[in-house]
């Protein structure tokens, strides 16, 4: 029995590392961003607004940034849930906002994406 509970452990601990996010694929996802938007230590806005700081952020507040008016008054606060929900089709979520990207629809890709983004303070450095 005492086998049987040990394997059943093992089994639900691999579970959630299969399922863990992994920030190397989000920093490989955030590639797709790069075009429009920074982020860490430097980073500045560009097409997009830095993206430092997401994790707690309202929705248009970066300094510097000209937001749509969709954007400024959505009400957004950024956390996972509302950053998953968003990046699947960011014209859906927010419409009327000047993003110009398909979004990511892969799940697995999504998570990964925000663990590697959330990991930055609003200075650019690493929690």
């Amino acid at each position: 029995m005492k086998t049987v509970i040990a394997m059943a452990a093992i089994l639900v601990a691999g579970i959630g590392t299969a399922r863990a996010q992994d920030v190397g694929a989000g920093e490989t996802s955030f590639k797709k961003c790069l075009a429009c938007h920074a982020v860490g230590d430097g980073a500045k806005n560009k097409v997009g607004p830095v993206l430092n700081g997401l994790d707690g952020r309202h929705s248009g507040s970066v300094e510097g940034f000209s937001y749509s008016d969709a954007n400024k008054n959505s009400g957004i606060t950024w956390n996972k849930d509302v950053f998953l929900e968003y990046i699947k089709d960011p014209k859906a979520k927010i419409p009327g906002t000047k993003m110009v990207f398909p979004g990511i629809k892969n799940e697995k890709e999504a998570n990964d994406l925000w663990a590697y983004l959330a990991q930055f303070k609003a200075d650019g450095s690493k929690k």
